[in-house]
């Protein structure tokens, strides 16, 4: 076991060490974001080949995988091709630049690629465990977590169409999403996302690692709800008037029917 997580742990330092130099070649880090969904998907195949022979319950945690590492994935790889460069990183690393006195190169290389690698191995923990040990058979927790995972699957699909074929249409520049599923919450995608993960956590559970890939869907729900997703939102749009009314009547993160 302990040699498998260090294979894998060399795979991913790997992938971000390349990433990084293109980075640097581009002078742009912001293409980062789509190798979230992306080393996820390298790190669950790459369990999934190292474990053995596979059985149903480890078919079924790749499929999970794999099918949301590569929708996210492309997407956000598709909108920074169609947008450019993200300008939340470059406020990002030119504060630490400034502060701390670092060039771009190091700026980037610990305060994004390294600590997304890290974070990303341990939130990616129930796809790489869940493939070791434990029953084979797709059990009740399984099932529950298969659910779990369609219902955000979809959840954060439709939420993400949604938004891209809003911010298609010139006359809805500077408004305000709040239809579709963005009318009963204002993060749906994040919400989405949170679901998606415990239930990959209640799938791999079955293979007896619970307390280890506890974490994982505990640590994604943080970063969902209290730092690198709904927060950064509400603070790029807070300070619209409209948008403000919209967190009047709209549930934070898990989705309710709005008010008034």
């Amino acid at each position: 076991m302990i040699q498998f997580i260090a294979l894998n742990a060399a795979i991913s330092a790997a992938c971000f060490f390349v990433l990084w130099l293109i980075a640097l070649r581009l002078k742009d880090a912001s293409f980062i974001d789509s190798w979230w969904g992306l080393g996820i998907g390298v790190l669950g195949l790459c369990a999934f080949i190292e474990g053995g022979p596979p059985g149903p319950r480890d078919w079924l945690l790749l499929g999970c995988c794999e099918v949301w590492a590569l929708r996210l994935g492309v997407y956000l790889l598709w909108r920074w091709r169609k947008n450019g460069r993200d300008p939340r990183y470059d406020k990002l690393l030119a504060g630490i630049q400034s502060k701390r006195g670092m060039g771009f190169a190091m700026a980037t290389l610990v305060y994004v690629f390294a600590l997304q690698g890290v974070l990303q191995f341990i939130v990616s923990l129930p796809v790489q465990l869940g493939q070791w040990g434990g029953s084979n058979v797709i059990g009740t927790l399984s099932e529950m977590g298969l659910g779990l995972f369609l219902i955000g699957f979809l959840f954060e699909s439709i939420a993400d169409w949604q938004l891209v074929r809003f911010k298609s249409n010139p006359e809805n520049k500077g408004k305000v999403l709040d239809s579709g599923v963005w009318k009963y919450t204002r993060h749906p995608n994040h919400f989405g996302d949170a679901l998606v993960w415990w239930g990959l956590f209640l799938i791999a559970s079955e293979s007896g690692y619970v307390i280890v890939i506890l974490f994982s869907p505990a640590l994604m729900s943080f970063l969902l709800t209290s730092w690198s997703g709904a927060p950064t939102v509400e603070g790029r749009m807070g300070k619209r008037p409209e948008y403000a009314d919209y967190i009047r009547r709209t549930p934070g993160f898990v989705p309710w029917f709005p008010k008034g």
